[in-house]
């Protein structure tokens, strides 16, 4: 993967992106571990078979897709909707005790913020889940916030993306999305997003739209990474 991080510059300089779009599992906060937990937990509470692949099968995906492959793999007699509703609300349950932020991102956050930046929440979460997390950041972070059940089709169709540039009254063409899963990527680039991948648990393959970082520590509104 090609290294795009660069060394920290000034604070609030330009920024060559006119909005940063942001993913939030993994990227934004790690809360992949909480999910992973709670899906062994599920499989322990209904007598359903679960192993570590078919958690990582799962990261970035919509919530209710989720819900099936949980259903067929985990050999449970819930509904998808069901199933999603159970394990949110054990998963917000480990979020109000501890929010798990990712390194370097809420300092991110506030540098595009004071540089005068857009950001939007681009999240297949659903609203409720995000909630305590937007509690736990300054009031008006994000500019706007799309979540799984705010959209028809959720990643890696472009939708999510579409309708976050499109609140924030952009082309999404010119906005930077930042994400940490394939699937986010893809619906990133279908969008026509620049992609900055910050890889977390599961690997992301190179694509001509993508750029990476080891991690968002460092990075400021001034030297994001910009495809060369």
């Amino acid at each position: 993967m090609t290294g795009a991080s660069a060394p920290p510059s000034s604070t609030n300089g330009p920024s060559p992106y006119v909005a940063v779009l942001w993913d939030m599992d993994g990227t934004l906060v790690d809360t992949e571990p909480y999910w992973m937990q709670c899906e062994r937990e599920m499989a322990e509470k209904y007598g359903g078979t679960w192993t570590e692949e078919d958690s990582l099968n799962l990261v970035g995906n919509d919530l209710l897709d989720s819900g099936r492959y949980i259903r067929e793999h985990m050999g449970i007699d819930l509904e998808p909707a069901e199933i999603v509703e159970e394990l949110l609300d054990a998963v917000i349950e480990h979020i109000r005790r501890e929010v798990p932020w990712r390194p370097g991102a809420r300092e991110l956050l506030a540098d595009l913020n004071a540089a005068g930046v857009p950001c939007a929440l681009v999240t297949m979460s659903y609203l409720r889940f995000v909630e305590p997390m937007l509690d736990a950041l300054p009031p008006d972070t994000f500019a706007t916030v799309v979540t799984g059940d705010a959209v028809e089709r959720g990643k890696p169709y472009p939708d999510p993306y579409l309708k976050a540039a499109r609140l924030l009254g952009l082309d999404p063409g010119s906005c930077l999305a930042i994400e940490d899963s394939d699937v986010g990527a893809r619906s990133a680039e279908a969008a026509g997003c620049t992609v900055l991948c910050v890889p977390n648990h599961v690997p992301i393959p190179e694509g001509p739209g993508r750029l990476f970082a080891d991690s968002l520590q460092g990075l400021t509104a001034a030297n994001l990474p910009v495809r060369g």
